[in-house]
């Protein structure tokens, strides 16, 4: 099926100019993965670097989405303007996100300072999608101060954010019956805040108290940032001036440790290319599938001939010997 051209005149200035039709526009031709997106995303990468990326994360049912909609009520307040990504699961009918922005954060619908785009995972382990990090990039470029990423529920080891996020916070919720929820693995090892969303709960002071053992048991230098536990109950705004508070003081203190800001812009970066990479490899396997390298391949690990590791290294040498 031939693809419609895409109209890409001026779109560049115009999401510089904080066109929301064209950002938008921008948006969905990334997430389609159109092969003229790249260009365009190159074209914006410059004007970049302005915005603290806010990420917030947890298990599924922790409140996130009411929590980061209290959370930009409260950025508003304080006279940042706030992009917000909400990555949600995949419906396995459309492809698209299962809930969408409009269903989530009415209440900022009229206001120009707050941009929110709904993202479907389409698959991708690890709780942000693919086209978080381009998506990333044209808020950024349009100037947005903060941007929030609520990635979709996550277990223990998806923790994909934090290679983005200048600060990442971590959710918890009393009384799911899992002692320190996701710390067995590690999601609580990348938070930079922990949060106990619905304190008002049952087992709130045990979960309080487990989490600050946790911190205690850390392997800390002395100048190290600390996560702070901080309760919140979001749907009635309780606590949220609080978690706001600690999330300019966790990035005060890397604008404070030049060698950490360092290391998280790098981890950020080495994350994008890798999305890149990825990305093109996707590309040039789905352009093989239909060479007769690729049948000739497929039939032999079909017959045991060779293993799939064997013929992805053949493939590759194909590729590589055609790039020369």
């Amino acid at each position: 099926m031939t693809k419609t051209p895409l109209n890409t005149d001026n779109i560049i200035q115009r999401v510089l100019d904080k066109d929301i039709r064209a950002a938008g526009r921008l948006m969905r031709w990334v997430d389609d993965d159109l092969d003229k997106v790249k260009p365009l995303l190159a074209q914006l990468f410059e004007h970049t670097g302005h915005a603290r990326i806010i990420g917030i994360t947890g298990n599924p049912g922790a409140g996130k989405s009411t929590l980061v909609n209290q959370l930009i009520k409260e950025l508003r307040q304080r006279g940042k303007t706030v992009g917000c990504i909400a990555v949600d699961p995949t419906s396995p009918f459309s492809g698209g996100a299962i809930l969408g922005d409009r269903v989530r954060m009415q209440q900022h619908a009229l206001d120009s300072g707050v941009f929110i785009r709904s993202v479907a995972t389409r698959g991708n382990l690890g709780g942000i999608s693919r086209s978080t990090p381009a998506i990333v990039h044209i808020l950024d470029a349009m100037k947005f101060d903060v941007i929030l990423i609520e990635t979709v529920g996550v277990g223990q080891d998806e923790v994909d954010i934090v290679r983005l996020a200048d600060t990442s916070v971590v959710l918890n919720v009393p009384g799911l019956g899992d002692d320190i929820q996701a710390s067995k693995a590690g999601i609580l090892e990348i938070a930079d805040l922990l949060v106990i969303n619905k304190a008002d709960r049952d087992g709130m002071q045990r979960l309080r108290r487990e989490l600050r053992t946790m911190i205690e048991l850390g392997d800390f230098e002395e100048n190290d940032w600390k996560p702070p536990v901080i309760e919140t109950i979001a749907t009635s705004s309780q606590g949220i001036d609080n978690l706001a508070d600690a999330i300019f003081k966790h990035l005060e203190w890397l604008d404070t440790h030049q060698d950490q800001k360092h290391e998280v812009e790098l981890e950020r970066h080495h994350h994008y290319i890798g999305l890149v990479a990825m990305g093109e490899i996707e590309r040039i396997v789905q352009h093989e599938r239909a060479s007769e390298r690729w049948s000739e391949q497929l039939e032999k690990v079909r017959t045991r001939e060779i293993s799939p590791y064997e013929a992805a290294q053949t493939l590759l040498s194909y590729i590589i010997e055609a790039k020369r």
